[in-house]
């Protein structure tokens, strides 16, 4: 009975040491964050601290002066307190990210790639519950982000709406939108919750379509972006009275997965989707020969500009690329280059190799010439992580007319963005 204030009194004195402790960690809403100097979380770490909320985005700047730019991880930890239901776990990454809930790894992207989001569905019981993160940055931009919300019953279009134009951080709103045809004019998709301007939406859904070739069409007032069975089909990120584009497309048939993002500056506030097709083509000339690629090394590419703003480097596809910085606008020695195939007429899709990295800009303007005329497609290589990206599927005349061209006048800042020029592929549909 004499060790009971003993205790008591040393309880006491640790909890004045360390007020951490003096604390219900099921209750506190901070994170314990804890930085490393190493890709892998190892050894000691060389910044401790509490954070509110798990929402960063570094550019290519540091967490701290004691933390690199580069080469560095990271762990967060603490308890959420929810009711019973299911929940969508939504990680936003730059470069590698796990998340943990109690003792399940429900999101496990532990590799080097651009800004990416990627969600995970988990139902919880009612209380208290675990959650963990860790990160690491190896090169370039550096975001972590983490949030959650109540899973949504969606039967047509996920629709998730932010307060800002960047669809960043959480929803501000996830609901089931029957379709794509929205005219706000001045006002708000969901007054009293979404503002009238400054705001994004994403919307995601597969939709089962005969195989065959389509026509997606967009018209927006501000930005688009549209994702057709993961291939960027339509891509005009600015400010804009309503526009309409459109991209075609072919699909193999069965559940295609569509993605649009979309954002409203101000002023009038316009987002509409449709699409027509799915009939068979009608057959071409000579049937066409097999896939072709045409690499940065293969005697079909040229290049031309200065000689001084061409790069190479011993990666990408075919393990070689070249890369420039990029130029504002057409300057006298701007650089270029194209890609000429050499097969028999007929009916391609076209797809550009984006390589991991020399790939910041957010527009590389790459014009397809084909037997209808020339038509542009805008990318943005830093979405792109050693990926094939489809242009589009066209008519060829299997002639040395045929090409596809870049340059590296992106309209950006001046020198702000690094192109990559590496290779192109046709594939017969």
């Amino acid at each position: 009975m004499y060790r009971k204030p003993f205790l008591i009194a040393l309880i006491l004195a640790l909890l004045a040491v360390n007020p951490v402790l003096a604390q219900d960690e099921h209750t506190d809403p901070r994170w314990q964050a804890s930085y490393w100097n190493n890709t892998s979380l190892s050894g000691t770490p060389a910044l401790q601290l509490q954070e509110a909320s798990l929402d960063h985005d570094w550019g290519t700047g540091s967490p701290d002066p004691s933390v690199s730019n580069d080469g560095f991880s990271a762990r967060w930890t603490k308890y959420i307190d929810v009711a019973d239901g299911t929940y969508r776990f939504t990680a936003t990454s730059d470069d590698g990210i796990r998340v943990w809930v109690d003792s399940a790894l429900i999101i496990d992207q532990w590799n080097d790639h651009a800004t990416s989001t990627f969600t995970a569905d988990k139902h919880l019981t009612s209380g208290h519950h675990w959650v963990q993160v860790e990160f690491y940055e190896n090169m370039g931009f550096a975001a972590a982000k983490l949030s959650w919300a109540p899973a949504t019953s969606i039967s047509d279009w996920r629709g998730e709406y932010f307060n800002n134009t960047s669809l960043s951080g959480s929803p501000a709103l996830v609901r089931n939108d029957t379709q794509i045809d929205f005219d706000w004019g001045t006002g708000s998709p969901a007054p009293g919750t979404i503002g009238s301007d400054g705001f994004s939406v994403r919307w995601t859904r597969s939709i089962n379509l005969a195989a065959g070739n389509y026509r997606f069409t967009a018209t927006v007032d501000d930005g688009v972006r549209l994702w057709v069975n993961n291939h960027l089909l339509i891509e005009s990120w600015r400010d804009q009275p309503p526009t309409t584009y459109s991209g075609d497309i072919y699909l193999p048939g069965g559940a295609i997965p569509i993605k649009m993002e979309y954002y409203e500056n101000g002023g009038g506030a316009v987002a509409r989707l449709s699409w027509s097709g799915g009939g068979s083509p009608p057959p071409p000339p000579p049937p066409p020969s097999g896939t072709v690629i045409v690499d940065n090394t293969d005697a079909g590419f040229v290049k031309g500009g200065s000689y001084t703003g061409w790069r190479t480097v011993y990666e990408g596809y075919g393990g070689s690329l070249l890369w420039t910085y990029n130029n504002d606008r057409v300057r006298p020695y701007y650089n270029w280059a194209r890609w000429y195939p050499s097969f028999s007429a007929g009916l391609y899709e076209v797809f550009v190799h984006i390589p991991y990295r020399y790939t910041t800009t957010f527009s590389a303007r790459y014009w397809v010439r084909h037997s209808g005329g020339y038509t542009l497609r805008v990318v943005n290589q830093s979405l792109y992580d050693d990926d094939w990206v489809s242009l589009g599927t066209y008519w060829f005349s299997g002639t040395s007319a045929d090409y596809v061209s870049l340059a590296d006048v992106t309209y950006e800042a001046y020198g702000s963005r690094l192109l990559a020029f590496d290779a192109v592929k046709w594939e017969p549909r």
